[in-house]
């Protein structure tokens, strides 16, 4: 089909690195919605013959949008976005639905129900699995505490989006997908979420690539490999300040703090050196032969820290496109931070160019299997995961206010109502993968 009748609305649509691997796919995107000035002026800068809306999502109506991307409701044929995630992410403060960034997937729902698409794609963190509607910190959980509402467990605002898309009326599938197998230079996961207003088969986008080949899949791409090539004889990147570079000269490619000597770790990682966690993040150095970690908006922070292999600096900005996908010619808006930002917050194109074509198999199928209002995971192994997920985590022993594990688990045992909702609307999906 011509890439004209394969129309695209974007929301949240950042520098547009999920809608580049749409087109990749054969879609075309008529109008994009974000309100970032940096972002904005990058779709700009590469694609005048996008229509643009730069006003928050809140106060523009679905009647406008399909004006400018001249279409009537019913003729979109994908409705995309990203909606703001770090209420959700695990690096944030995770305030959920406190924070009103974790319900703009309601402004993305609100336009596809008046839009009516043939299809939604809408992509989130990994975060968005476990998190709760009302976020406890750690520190007020156990023994000696309240016991958790419901709305406090994990997996209790997921929970909620889940009722929310049932009550679209599509039929909706869900997995959680890593960028990596599907030849990107980067380990980074997402959330999908396809929908189809018609009861398409859907499936999950066919993975290519893998951590070791097997099935006909090639071995995933490194950074070295993805960077290949690159022409960037004056790279701009985030300086690393001196205090920083002190303990970097002491981590080999592909290694983090616990390359640094017993002697440094106390003070490279200050008050996060008694916390728990893995805290891969700190001081972290990327190797040429493996895939990079998920892209952050701060390469120069201590604890998101991607320093270049064999350099004492961050990845520079044209390195961070090349992982991400983005074409060596797209200019992006704003300073380094500014671009960091927008590179780090985006879709690898690979990626969307995967769910691209998933969304093309399920068109020229034509079959009809699926009811609207029912919402499947692709994924057994991770559906099971979810359901089995405990109801919250604690802190070690020596940080809790009663340090004794029977307290503990008197004051987590209950029967979590999370689950039971689950179990109850992924129902059709439990069934039909059989966990």
């Amino acid at each position: 089909m011509p890439q004209r009748d394969l129309p695209v609305i974007s929301l949240f649509s950042g520098a547009l690195g999920l809608d580049l691997g749409l087109e990749a796919a054969g879609f075309r995107v008529r109008v994009a919605v974000e309100c970032n000035r940096f972002a904005a002026e990058t779709i700009r800068k590469n694609r005048p013959d996008v229509a643009l809306i730069q006003r928050r999502i809140e106060d523009v109506s679905t009647e406008e949008i399909l004006e400018a991307a001249g279409l009537r409701a019913g003729e979109p044929v994908v409705v995309t976005g990203g909606p703001s995630c770090q209420a959700f992410s695990t690096a944030g403060q995770r305030a959920s639905m406190k924070d009103p960034r974790g319900t703009m997937f309601r402004e993305f729902l609100r336009v596809v129900h008046e839009a009516q698409p043939r299809f939604f794609v809408m992509e989130n963190v990994r975060g968005v699995l476990s998190a709760a509607v009302h976020h406890r910190p750690l520190k007020d959980r156990g023994a000696g505490h309240p016991p958790l509402t419901a709305e406090e467990e994990l997996g209790s605002a997921f929970a909620l989006i889940v009722r929310e898309l049932r009550e679209t009326g599509y039929a909706v599938a869900f997995d959680l997908l890593n960028a990596a197998d599907f030849g990107v230079p980067q380990t980074r996961e997402r959330v999908v979420f396809i929908g189809s207003r018609d009861g398409e088969a859907l499936e999950g986008p066919e993975r290519t690539h893998a951590r070791v080949p097997i099935d006909g899949r090639k071995r995933w791409v490194t950074l070295g490999e993805g960077v290949h090539g690159l022409e960037d004889p004056e790279p701009a990147y985030m300086e690393l300040p001196s205090g920083k570079k002190k303990f970097m000269r002491h981590v080999p490619a592909g290694g983090n703090w616990r390359a640094l000597p017993a002697r440094m770790q106390a003070e490279a990682l200050g008050g996060a050196f008694t916390s728990w966690g893995g805290r891969v993040g700190f001081f972290r150095r990327l190797s040429w032969d493996k895939p990079a970690p998920a892209l952050t908006t701060r390469p120069d922070s201590k604890a998101t820290m991607l320093c270049h292999p064999s350099e004492l600096r961050a990845l520079s900005v044209r390195e961070y496109a090349r992982v991400q996908q983005f074409p060596d010619e797209w200019d992006f808006a704003g300073g380094t931070p500014q671009k960091y930002t927008q590179i780090g917050n985006a879709v690898p194109v690979g990626l969307g160019k995967a769910v691209g074509l998933a969304l093309r198999k399920a068109m020229r199928r034509r079959k009809r299997k699926l009811p609207g209002g029912t919402v499947v995971c692709l994924n057994e192994a991770l559906l099971d995961r979810m359901i089995q997920r405990p109801r919250t985590i604690l802190n070690p022993i020596r940080m809790r206010r009663v340090k004794d594990a029977d307290a503990a688990k008197a004051w987590l045992a209950s029967t979590s109502r999370t689950r039971s909702q689950l179990l109850a609307w992924l129902s059709f999906g439990v069934d039909s993968h059989g966990a």
